[in-house]
Protein backbone atom coordinates (compact mmCIF):
# COMPACT_ATOMS: atom_id res chain seq x y z
CA UNK A 1 0.00 0.00 0.00
CA UNK A 2 1.22 3.45 -0.73
CA UNK A 3 1.25 6.28 1.47
CA UNK A 4 1.24 9.40 -0.03
CA UNK A 5 2.58 12.66 1.30
CA UNK A 6 0.31 15.77 1.83
CA UNK A 7 0.96 19.48 1.02
CA UNK A 8 1.64 21.74 3.96
CA UNK A 9 2.15 25.19 4.47
CA UNK A 10 5.44 25.52 5.27
CA UNK A 11 8.21 28.24 6.16
CA UNK A 12 10.46 29.70 2.87
CA UNK A 13 11.83 33.30 4.33
CA UNK A 14 11.59 35.83 5.97
CA UNK A 15 12.18 40.09 5.17
CA UNK A 16 11.06 43.19 5.46
CA UNK A 17 9.13 45.39 2.76
CA UNK A 18 13.02 46.45 1.22
CA UNK A 19 14.85 43.12 0.96
CA UNK A 20 12.04 40.46 0.67
CA UNK A 21 13.03 37.81 -2.37
CA UNK A 22 10.32 35.22 -3.26
CA UNK A 23 9.88 32.86 -6.27
CA UNK A 24 13.53 34.89 -7.08
CA UNK A 25 11.84 38.54 -7.36
CA UNK A 26 11.23 41.39 -5.11
CA UNK A 27 7.89 40.05 -3.99
CA UNK A 28 6.80 43.60 -2.81
CA UNK A 29 7.05 44.73 -6.38
CA UNK A 30 4.52 42.76 -7.28
CA UNK A 31 0.39 43.24 -6.69
CA UNK A 32 -0.92 40.46 -4.26
CA UNK A 33 -4.44 39.30 -4.44
CA UNK A 34 -5.93 38.26 -1.38
CA UNK A 35 -7.72 34.60 -1.91
CA UNK A 36 -9.64 35.08 1.22
CA UNK A 37 -8.07 31.94 2.54
CA UNK A 38 -6.16 31.95 5.91
CA UNK A 39 -4.26 29.39 7.20
CA UNK A 40 -2.06 28.27 10.56
CA UNK A 41 1.48 28.79 10.33
CA UNK A 42 4.32 28.43 12.72
CA UNK A 43 7.18 31.32 13.43
CA UNK A 44 10.36 29.34 12.73
CA UNK A 45 11.88 30.54 15.10
CA UNK A 46 9.76 31.07 18.41
CA UNK A 47 7.21 28.93 17.41
CA UNK A 48 4.41 30.55 17.90
CA UNK A 49 1.21 30.48 16.00
CA UNK A 50 -0.11 32.51 13.28
CA UNK A 51 -2.78 32.64 11.28
CA UNK A 52 -2.19 34.18 7.89
CA UNK A 53 -3.70 35.23 4.56
CA UNK A 54 -3.20 33.74 1.53
CA UNK A 55 -2.18 35.92 -1.40
CA UNK A 56 -2.05 34.30 -5.28
CA UNK A 57 0.42 36.88 -7.32
CA UNK A 58 1.58 36.60 -11.05
CA UNK A 59 4.91 36.88 -12.15
CA UNK A 60 6.21 36.65 -15.55
CA UNK A 61 2.79 34.85 -16.43
CA UNK A 62 3.20 32.20 -13.77
CA UNK A 63 0.51 32.25 -10.66
CA UNK A 64 2.17 31.80 -7.47
CA UNK A 65 0.19 30.88 -3.99
CA UNK A 66 2.01 32.40 -1.04
CA UNK A 67 1.08 32.96 2.53
CA UNK A 68 2.37 36.01 5.00
CA UNK A 69 2.39 38.29 7.32
CA UNK A 70 3.75 40.04 10.35
CA UNK A 71 6.24 38.06 12.49
CA UNK A 72 7.41 41.18 14.11
CA UNK A 73 7.35 44.60 13.88
CA UNK A 74 7.54 45.48 9.77
CA UNK A 75 9.56 41.75 9.34
CA UNK A 76 7.45 39.68 7.43
CA UNK A 77 7.26 35.69 7.43
CA UNK A 78 6.61 34.02 4.26
CA UNK A 79 5.29 30.32 3.46
CA UNK A 80 4.39 28.14 0.51
CA UNK A 81 2.84 24.96 -0.12
CA UNK A 82 5.15 21.99 -0.66
CA UNK A 83 5.48 18.37 0.25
Amino acid sequence: MKIYKRKTWQYETTGTEKNSVLFGVYIFEYKWRDTGERVKVKDPLYGQDYAFPVYNVTIEGIDYSFASGELSNGVYGFYVLKY
